[in-house]
């Protein structure tokens, strides 16, 4: 489902021969599930934190407005106010029949990261809303925002579909990675945690889209749903199984067909159907930038991604 070096790619001579063309006609995507490779780049700090300026996320929302419809008016979801307690009651997620992503609804905390460095935005990565004390929390696969530099031209529209973005579009003000993930580009660390602001507005993204809740150390094997875009979709791509513990430091989750563009997707488990909101137990990278078209990978969500998370959140 990903890919190997500099982005998420995909296996196989025929992938790469379209990636190769995609690049010399797009410009746009290197990676299988991922980002592009060639956007404008900031160094952040060793430790991993980077705090993007103020003027750099206004250019971005800028231009963002010539790729996506901002629908004014729309019904917000209904926002869990604790939204780190356990569902009252979950959806079974039965595995896929056949074992394969199909398109599905879009989900209000869950959406694309488009990149606008490289003329047209294009959207090549997926986040997910997250819980956090300030209410301004995504999590996504670190190969998503940095390579060889923090990616400066991040946009996240939540709930996209068709051209529309009905929350509107976020920006970076700040973004997290390990250290292991800076210097060596350790699979074991490939998570990135973003904060997120609305420019013009001081509404934080949890209470309008609501948030997923997140879990550290999670048990495996458990029923899970992967929701991500595919970087030449207009609507989200998911699929139900089971996970499964590749290593000690890696998650698992077997599934064909989950695209270039849906790096970061979120696996979810504990899924409430009535707000479709989760608990967030790995985001799809970590073991070969994410896998092949049949297995999927996530960094594995123990006490170091807990470290980053209270780091990003402190």
């Amino acid at each position: 489902m990903r890919l190997n070096a500099g982005g998420p790619r995909r296996a196989g001579l025929t992938v790469l021969i379209a990636t190769v063309v995609a690049l010399a006609v797009v410009g746009l995507l290197v990676a299988t599930h991922g980002a592009a490779t060639d956007e404008p780049l900031a160094q952040g700090e060793s430790s991993g934190h980077y705090r993007e300026p103020a003027g750099t996320g206004r250019a971005t929302d800028e231009a963002m407005r010539s790729a996506v419809r901002v629908r004014t008016g729309t019904e917000r979801p209904t926002v869990p106010q604790a939204a780190d307690r356990e569902a009252p009651h979950t959806d079974p997620l039965p595995a896929s029949k056949p074992l394969a992503a199909r398109e599905m609804s879009p989900s209000p905390a869950i959406g694309p990261l488009f990149y606008t460095g490289q003329g047209d935005p294009g959207h090549g990565c997926t986040a997910s809303v997250v819980h956090s004390p300030t209410g301004d929390l995504l999590v996504t696969a670190a190969h998503c925002v940095h390579q060889n530099g923090f990616h400066t031209d991040i946009a996240f529209v939540p709930g996209y579909h068709d051209g529309v973005a009905p929350y509107g579009v976020w920006v970076p003000t700040a973004i997290d990675v390990a250290p292991e993930w800076i210097s060596d580009r350790d699979e074991d660390h490939d998570v990135a945690f973003l904060h997120v602001r609305q420019v013009g507005s001081a509404t934080p993204i949890e209470r309008v889209t609501g948030a997923e809740r997140i879990a550290f150390r999670p048990s495996a094997p458990r029923p899970a749903r992967v929701l991500g875009y595919p970087s030449d979709s207009e609507t989200p791509l998911g699929c139900q199984n089971a996970t499964r513990m590749e290593s000690a430091t890696q998650l698992r989750f077997d599934c064909e067909g989950l695209p270039s563009g849906t790096s970061g997707s979120p696996v979810l488990t504990d899924v409430d159907p009535g707000t479709g909101l989760g608990t967030v137990n790995g985001v799809l990278g970590g073991k070969d930038e994410g896998g092949d078209d049949e297995t999927s990978y996530s960094s594995y969500f123990g006490d170091d991604v807990r470290a980053l998370y209270e780091r990003a959140t402190k």
